[in-house]
């Protein structure tokens, strides 16, 4: 789960990190009230939408000329004259797609003089099984750029469970973003800050981009991006109040009720299969024979008639799916129950698209048979080869 860097921030000032003085708004009237209570006379207007490239990023409704979706004031009339041209506007970036994310909040900072810009994140390092940091010099940059240009300049640390940030750790990173004085005292004290925020909270990343250094020597979080393990908010409610649906997905929304592991894609074909292997092995032949997935979808080991259809109901919703293939495996799953699934779920939205099913494992033969009685325009396939063929060739109209 994301969350905005208007709330990262509070939560990363709740355990100690330096932050400026900023306040959400959602109206140009809330935004005059409480510009005017923030110290200035520099003051930063930020986009929260959950997407990275805010800066660059354009807004549809204003020029090509207009300026993007983080933008310096230095009054309070001009505070509130970029709310009342961004509040409402659609943000486009290199994250949201051409489609961009309307910005129905913004985050209204106290300016701040920058001497450096650095990098600092804090991530499960899997290749080690330990949460890592990765810092780099060169602040202000995608991190992948960074990664592609000048790879000796990240450094990553990753760090022993059982002792937590040590004096030895901090000094490593510290050198590594080239701090001295004052600058690198306060990164010394941050450090195990921000391991101890990522791992109470459970988060999955947290990204500092930029981690600046000002005239005065102190550093502080100026931009903040953090994710949470969704599998944890449980025992978390109070970060799990802190989600924004209007951010995501609707369909992510609803397959999320059903326990679905559903995510959308840019592609034409919708596919449902069972184990999060075979999907991403259904999505790769259909890639190999020309087209592209619409969604990753799994139904999971044990899914239910009424988790099937619900599946099946959150794939037809998406108006760029111009067909459908199922791909189940059944081991725990029947073929039975998936075949039950699917023509209750056409029966009530309908099928307007090509169907390829391809079944296999338990109870196969009733599951075949469950569906060739079902009067449906149904495509069977033997394998995944042939089903992968079958649905590219029906979607382009073969």
């Amino acid at each position: 789960m994301n969350i905005h860097e208007y709330q990262a921030k509070r939560l990363l000032h709740e355990y100690g990190a330096p932050i400026a003085s900023g306040v959400a708004v959602y109206s140009a009237e809330q935004a005059e009230e409480w510009a005017a209570r923030l110290p200035g006379p520099l003051y930063v207007v930020k986009s929260q939408i959950h997407a990275g490239g805010r800066g660059k990023g354009r807004f549809k409704e204003l020029g090509p000329d207009a300026k993007g979706g983080v933008r310096l004031a230095h009054s309070v009339a001009e505070v509130v004259a970029n709310v009342r041209e961004m509040l409402g506007s659609t943000l486009v970036t290199k994250q949201t797609g051409p489609a961009g994310k309307q910005v129905n909040r913004l985050y209204i900072e106290d300016g701040a003089d920058i001497e450096r810009e650095l990098y600092l994140s804090v991530l499960v390092d899997r290749t080690v099984g330990r949460v890592a940091f990765v810092v780099s010099t060169e602040g202000g940059m995608d991190i992948e750029t960074v990664a592609e240009e000048s790879p000796e300049k990240i450094v990553t640390l990753a760090i022993d469970p059982d002792q937590g940030v040590t004096r030895k750790d901090g000094v490593k990173l510290a050198d590594a973003l080239k701090l001295e004085g004052v600058a690198r005292e306060d990164s010394l004290k941050l450090f195990p800050v921000l391991y101890k925020a990522f791992v109470e909270k459970d988060m999955s990343l947290l990204e500092i981009n930029p981690l600046i250094v000002m005239p005065n020597g102190h550093v502080r979080v100026l931009d903040a991006k953090v994710s949470f393990d969704n599998n944890a908010l449980f025992r978390h409610p109070d970060i799990a109040a802190l989600r924004d649906l209007s951010e995501e997905d609707p369909k992510e929304i609803e397959a999320s009720k059903h326990d679905l592991a559903y995510v959308a894609l840019d592609g034409n074909i919708g596919c449902m299969v069972n184990g999060a292997g075979l999907a991403m092995a259904t999505m790769d032949i259909i890639k190999l024979y020309g087209a592209e997935p619409a969604n990753f979808l799994d139904v999971g080991g044990g899914a239910s008639e009424e988790k099937v259809k619900a599946a099946f109901k959150i794939i037809t919703a998406d108006p760029q799916v111009k067909g459908i293939l199922v791909n189940i495996f059944g081991g725990i799953m029947r073929c039975d129950v998936i075949a039950e699934g699917v023509v209750a779920a056409v029966k009530e939205v309908g099928l307007k698209v090509p169907l390829v099913v391809r079944l296999e494992g338990t109870n196969v033969e009733l599951g075949k048979k469950i569906l060739d009685n079902s009067g449906l325009n149904v495509i069977s396939a033997d394998d995944l080869d042939d089903a992968a063929q079958k649905i590219v060739a029906a979607v382009k109209g073969a």
